[in-house]
Order: structure tokens, then sequence, then C-alpha cells
């Protein structure tokens, strides 16, 4: 089970938002326990005997453990052993370190069996890609902070274009709902509204809350979800050094769950997307297709790429990653093909098709690896992320093949660690023989679609123009 199916378990048996940290903080504690490691760790255990039908996870911070030195490292790992298995856990290590990325992630999910981390944007998608790999755990990206110290830089340039909001759109494309989340510290309402407005389908670790008591509520309103969840909220710190400190949890799990229910109920009319045709000859993708175009993912102009060439058409499939259930169609049918391939794993090629990757792993149950777009010249030098054994099989998933250059690549460096590459699997193939160019270097490639399947369908259910349909015949051809 993957750590948001998990999450969601805990939540609907507790009934809560709630997760409590778990931090070795002397400050924090009774006076009357005294302040040695026995004392830190009994309250902690204490902590969770009171607390563990009454919240959703845990959250133990590194850096408190770290102080404590080599005992503190001890204490962490007894702590988190003393949580049931069925809460799951965050570590709250706000990580920025690209050099360790590779290592922190194996020790944390491998040793310390934590489910999720917190994680710094700053080093980009090069830094998170390594957790990523781990598609049944989670990571929480930073965003925003509450401190004072920070407003210069989370507001730049301007109050109206904040760095924090392109943090969160960045965020968004490394990876599916279900394993990145962001973190976010603020008192203000009107901030957490416009981080949901971007990040609707995002769980989003909420902090810095109980600093200003009098807008709680506008706080939690604004972060829900319209179904009335998507917020993780933290115990107050200073009640866990109360001796009702169940009772005061039930309290504010209760008082939560009012704000969640009218905001439920504010939201009971769902908007369902349809097709708003019907084919006599409909392709078996046709709904996914007219989806895929409605929201943006399939365009039709003058756009220029990458190489410099101008198409007629653009596709954008990042898009789909903040979509679960057309993200769910999308791996779904990726799956259809992968079920009747041999292969032992699943290698994404970053970082479009990393989110893909991921999903296909849950979906199949099959281990995930990546070739990086080029070897660290720091920390582990690792030219593929993920653990393998040569000579196994591995399946190379990318989004689209335009000239199969970023297939090739890959693949020659899954092989160069030993790999086999047999198959190459992507969502939509440009066409003008691109697949007979892999097929003469020794690979079998499959597409769910084709540029002129969709083309095709678009046209004939009207969502593109005539003009626009033999515009893409006449430069396809």
């Amino acid at each position: 089970m993957n750590f948001y199916r998990k999450l969601q378990d805990s939540i609907e048996r507790s009934n809560s938002l709630l997760i409590v940290g778990l931090d070795p903080n002397p400050e924090m504690m009774p006076a009357v326990r005294g302040n040695s490691i026995e004392a830190l760790e009994n309250w902690l255990q204490w902590i969770v005997s009171e607390t563990r039908e009454l919240v959703c996870a845990y959250k133990p911070t590194l850096g408190f453990y770290e102080i404590l030195g080599a005992a503190g490292w001890e204490l962490l790992t007894r702590t988190i052993e003393k949580i049931p298995r069925d809460i799951p856990v965050i570590l709250d290590a706000k990580h920025g370190d690209l050099n360790t990325s590779t290592l922190f992630a194996k020790t944390i999910f491998e040793r310390w069996n934590v489910d999720a981390v917190t994680l710094n944007p700053y080093p980009g998608q090069d830094h998170v890609a390594p957790f990523l790999v781990y598609s049944d755990r989670g990571a929480f990206i930073l965003c925003h902070t509450s401190n004072q110290g920070a407003f210069n830089l989370q507001e730049y340039p301007d109050p109206a274009n904040p760095y924090y909001l392109q943090v969160v759109r960045e965020a968004r494309t490394w990876g599916t709902p279900e394993q990145v989340f962001l973190e976010v510290g603020t008192t203000k309402p009107e901030v957490l509204t416009r981080i949901r407005d971007i990040a609707p389908e995002r769980l989003i670790l909420l902090r810095s809350l109980w600093e200003d008591r009098s807008q709680f509520t506008r706080l939690i309103g604004a972060g829900l979800t319209a179904s009335g969840d998507g917020l993780l909220i933290p115990l107050p710190q200073d009640i866990l050094k109360e001796t009702d400190l169940g009772d005061r949890a039930r309290a504010i799990r209760d008082e939560i769950n009012v704000i969640r229910a009218e905001k439920s109920r504010e939201n009971t009319r769902e908007d369902l997307w349809t097709p708003n045709v019907c084919l006599l000859q409909q392709h078996p993708h046709q709904d996914l297709i007219l989806e895929l175009f409605d929201i943006g993912c399939l365009m039709f102009g003058e756009y220029v790429q990458a190489s410099g060439e101008t198409f007629s058409y653009y596709i954008d499939l990042r898009r789909i990653i903040s979509n679960p259930r057309v993200f769910g169609q999308v791996i779904e049918s990726y799956g259809e093909i992968l079920k009747n391939l041999t292969f032992d794993r699943i290698a994404g090629i970053p970082y479009g098709s990393l989110p893909t990757a991921t999903g296909l792993s849950l979906l199949l149950d099959r281990p995930m690896i990546f070739p990086r777009k080029e070897v660290k010249a720091h920390g582990t030098r690792r030219l593929i992320e993920g653990n393998f054994q040569a000579g196994e099989t591995v399946v190379v998933v990318d989004d689209i093949l335009i000239s199969g250059k970023s297939a090739i690549e890959g693949a020659g460096k899954l092989e160069s660690a030993g790999l086999h590459v047999q198959d190459i699997v992507v969502f939509i193939d440009h066409g003008k023989g691109v697949k007979d160019k892999l097929r003469e270097r020794g690979y079998h490639a499959y597409s769910v679609l084709t540029l002129s399947e969709i083309t095709e369908t678009l046209y004939e259910a009207g969502r593109i123009t005539g003009e626009q349909y033999g515009c893409f015949i006449e430069r396809s051809c």
C-alpha cells in the first residue's frame, strides 16, 4: 500500500485530519518528566498512546533528534518503531542537499521505513527525483513559510507573481497527486487560497496556523478541497504537555470536522465532464482524446518546438497529473500494453515520464528505476537511480515519441549499466517512421495513440476545424 492510500485509510479510520509532531524538545515537555533521553522517550510514547485514535499521521522533526547526537538517532528509530504501522510517519527533514539525496532517500525509506518526507525545493527536481523512485512513499515540498525573514524571498519579484507560487507550479510537474504534496506555513487565508487555486488536487501540510487563532476557521476553509479534505493539520505544540491531551485533541478534531462538513455541503454538486458527441465509428480511446483536448493537453496553432521547428500543434502532457481521473485513465492505457510484455523493472525517462512510471509501478506492482539526464558530479555519481541487478530486463516508458532521441539515450544508459532493454512504450507517437528507426536499433516500440488518430478523432468530433486538420495533414505528409 502506498503512502497516499495508507494516509486516506488512516483519515477515514480516525475521522481526523490531525497530525502530531513527535519532537524530543525538552522545552515542550512537562517539567515533572525531566529531560533525560529516557524521559523524552517516555513522553513521546505517551503522546502516541494518547492520540493514536485521534490523528491520521505522526511527524517527527529530524533536527530535534540530530542535536542529541548518536543517542538521538537511536531515539528516532525507537520512536518510529512504537508508532502503529497503520498510521503513516512523515519525517520532517526539509532535506535540501543534492549531494546526499540518493543516500538519504535510501536511509529513511529502507532503514527507518518512514512513509513520507519534507523536502526543500530550491535544488529543483534533480533533488526530489531520488525520493520519487520509491513509488509507494511521499514527498512534501516546502513552498511557503510564515517566517518573516523569508518574506523578501517568497514575495519576489512582486506580490502579484510571488516566487512561492512558482514553486507550487513547478512542484505539480514533479510527480503525481498521490506522491508529491505541498507544505505551507502561513496564518493568512489569502495565501492558502492562492495556493489552492493553483493546486486544487494537492494534499497540503499546513503549518503555523496556531500563531493567529482568530484566523483558524478561515484558514482551514481556504485550504480544504471541495470535498472537505486535502489538508493535514498539526496539533498545537503547547497542548502536548497537558495531562488531558486526548480530550483536547478530540475537541480540535471535532471542531475541524464541523468546518469540513460545511465545506462539503457548499460543494455538493460536482461538475462532470462529458464528451458531448456521438460518433458512429468510435476510437477505443475516443473519450480520453476528447478530454485531453478539453483540458488543454492538446492544442492546435503555430508552436515553435525546442528544436526550433514550427509545428501546427502542441502537446503538454504535464497537465495530466493534475487531473487524477484523467491521469488514471492514461496509466491504465499504458498498462494494457505493458501487461503483455516481459520485464523486471519499469524505467521512466526523466523528467516528463517519471509520474507515469510511478503510476505504472503502483498499478502493475513492478519496481521502478530511471536513468538520470546527466551523471551527478557529486554524491554517489549514479547514472541510474533506484535498485536493480545487472542482467534484468527493463521496459522503457516515455511520454511522446517525436525523434526517438530521448528514448534511445535513456535505453543506452540502462544498457551501459548491464540492463536489457527490449521494449519502449510511449503515450503518443508522432509517426514519421520513428518506430521503424527504433526497430532497426533492436527495440520494439509501442504507443497508446498516434498523432494521426488524435487529430482525426478531434476533427470528426468537431473539436478542431477543417483548416486545422488540413494544416496538420499537410505538414505531416
